[in-house]
């Protein structure tokens, strides 16, 4: 929910998806329901993927 225009819902979706599917690329985030080409322009500069073995 700290991404500008993501409410409750939608971070839930997130981390949902992100318990099943491993974010390789920041346009992975599509993938989530309620994530589209709009929303993904307006969060895209405030996305960023870590490399989970560190």
């Amino acid at each position: 929910m700290t991404l500008k225009g993501i409410g409750e819902t939608t971070a839930e979706a997130i981390i949902e998806y992100r318990k099943e599917n491993k974010f390789t690329k920041i346009e992975d985030i599509k993938n989530v329901k309620g994530i589209g080409d709009k929303k993904f322009e307006s969060i895209k500069e405030d996305i960023e993927i870590k490399d989970s073995k560190k």
